[in-house]
């Protein structure tokens, strides 16, 4: 069966292609539209149809509209509240008038689809598949958690065969996702964007207020929970742009923080007594979430969690894809083995764009070997290669590379990303080597979902990597399924004795993540970025920086 996922309702607009039971390519628009998020000033044009991201997943897999068996859209009107319900807000009609619409504007911007073939997945359905399908596991209990669906943000459910029982949901109002979310616009940032930013922030604080949040925010003991109405200036006050942060905000956000992963601890209780399964599949907003996330996987009942790394709602297109595959076409869904499911350019290609930006780049023997002598000498790498990763994590397809020996190059890697000096960058090893540097987290890691403790004897000698906390959120690579990355690793370690590299996403501030080289080229061009290594070639900024600028 071929079924095109599309998610369009909330914010992160995106597609997937799932073909007999296979993931073909999955995208979010905003690396085709720019728009991080798909956020615009108009609300309800972040709902807007991921057009180049479909028209993409469609030419990955070969596909025309009419070759489609299904569209499955991630949001089901028939769920919605009714106008006027407390589960509604102002924008609640326009959304389900957009959901129900959906096959019109599908038929539109994909001709020669039959409408007839959109199928609507509820927004939790579609979470959830996105975790268990793509996990691989015929047997295990679900968490998804979020700001909302259509009238919940919770569901806890049990999977038997591949197939999903819901044993229970959280009506709205309340949510933990909300909870998140309306603290983090507290704190003068974004909500549904800049949530992470929260929890780098309450690293650098205390739960002073835990206390008192126990009492407003409470699991009831029946799989669900309860957050009461919450006026955060009672303990810090209201941020504009996130910037002139206090103690008191910082202890605010360390409170929040520890309070919800002690109410998703209770709901894991709950699900595990319910369901007795050892595994955990986790999707939702809430589960990019990785200080939590590492916590239910060291205190929590399970002995395994798997976490999709597009957990936000970029995934539920690739959840509502997997869930029609599964369940209208009968196939076996094959596990999800990479993030790498997006836009790639082959060789000629790149050389190609950049001749086009009037450069002639190097083509090193060993491009590996190249970068990680520049990055040994304490250069800034732009890595650009393969196809580009689908979720928000940079997993060394389009990645800003650095030495992560002096302190300083967390400063330096904030002020070229136009970031906040609190926020901490991740270090990429390789699975062999990551255990005798990191613990207290899983290993592997590949989707960097997790944190880990940097042991002590290594925090001194990776100084960039290591948050205030001593904590890292640590990726590993799999040198047979990256041999490219685990090269580079290699190489910086015979220069270095360090089997570690800096690994943050190649963007640059309220910009999304580079997807094409002509991105990659403005990154060079406008970044304090040493060296762009795109493919087998190699430009050096200080040769590169006219042309890439004109392009």
């Amino acid at each position: 069966m071929r079924v095109l996922g599309v998610n369009a309702v909330f914010h992160d607009p995106a597609a997937a292609l799932v073909a007999d039971g296979h993931i073909i390519a999955a995208a979010e628009e905003e690396r085709f539209s720019r728009r991080k998020h798909g956020k615009s000033a108009v609300p309800f044009a972040t709902w807007e149809l991921p057009e180049a991201a479909m028209r993409f997943c469609l030419e990955r897999g070969g596909l025309k509209p009419g070759g489609l068996d299904a569209v499955a859209y991630s949001y089901d009107p028939t769920l919605a509240p009714d106008h006027g319900d407390v589960t509604a807000d102002a924008w609640e009609p326009l959304r389900t008038l957009y959901a129900r619409r959906a096959p019109s504007f599908l038929r539109t911007a994909l001709p020669g689809l039959d409408p007839a073939r959109v199928v609507h997945v509820g927004h939790h359905v579609a979470h959830a598949a996105s975790a268990y399908l793509a996990a691989g596991w015929e047997d295990c209990a679900v968490l998804v958690c979020d700001g909302r669906g259509e009238r919940a943000s919770m569901l806890g459910g049990r999977v038997r065969d591949g197939r999903l029982d819901v044993l229970v949901t959280q009506p709205l109002p309340h949510s933990l996702g909300f909870l998140y979310s309306a603290l983090t616009e507290h704190l003068g940032f974004r909500r549904d964007s800049d949530e992470y930013k929260v929890m780098a922030l309450a690293s650098h604080g205390r739960p002073t207020y835990l206390q008192e949040l126990r009492e407003l925010v409470w699991a009831d003991g029946a799989g669900g929970f309860c957050v009461e109405p919450i006026d955060f200036a009672r303990w810090a006050p209201a941020l504009s742009g996130g910037d002139g942060w206090e103690r008191a905000h910082a202890d605010l956000a360390a409170s929040v923080q520890t309070r919800l992963e002690e109410v998703l601890l209770a709901l894991l209780g709950w699900l595990h007594r319910e369901t007795g399964a050892s595994r955990l599949a986790m999707a939702g907003g809430v589960a990019l979430n990785c200080v939590a996330n590492t916590r239910l996987l060291r205190e929590g009942p399970f002995d395994e969690i798997f976490v999709q790394p597009a957990a936000g709602d970029a995934g539920t297109a690739l959840g509502a894809a997997l869930w029609v595959a599964r369940e209208h076409g009968g196939d076996r869904i094959a596990p999800m083995g990479t993030a790498d499911l997006g836009r790639s350019w082959d060789d000629d290609a790149l050389l190609t764009r950049l001749r086009a930006a009037g450069i002639s780049p190097e083509r090193p023997v060993d491009v590996a070997d190249a970068a990680a002598e520049i990055l040994a000498s304490d250069g800034i790498v732009a890595w650009f290669q393969g196809a580009a990763e689908f979720g928000p994590r940079a997993l060394g397809h389009r990645s800003l590379l650095a030495n992560p020996c002096h302190e300083a190059n967390l400063e330096r890697l904030n002020e070229v990303k136009g970031r906040e000096q609190f926020r901490p960058v991740a270090p990429i090893v390789t699975v062999e080597r990551a255990a005798e540097i990191f613990r207290d987290g899983p290993i592997p890691s590949p989707y960097m979902l997790f944190t880990h403790r940097v042991r002590d004897e290594w925090r001194s000698r990776i100084p960039a990597v290591v948050h205030v906390d001593g904590s890292a959120r640590a990726q590993t690579v799999d040198r047979r399924s990256e041999p490219l990355m685990a090269a580079v690793v290699d190489a910086f370690e015979r220069r270095t004795g360090v089997p570690v590299l800096v690994n943050t996403s190649l963007n640059t501030a309220g910009r999304p993540m580079v997807d094409d080289p002509r991105d990659a080229l403005e990154c060079l061009g406008s970044a304090p970025v040493d060296a762009l290594v795109i493919g087998p070639y190699l430009v050096r900024r200080a040769l590169a920086l006219p042309a890439a600028a004109a392009a």
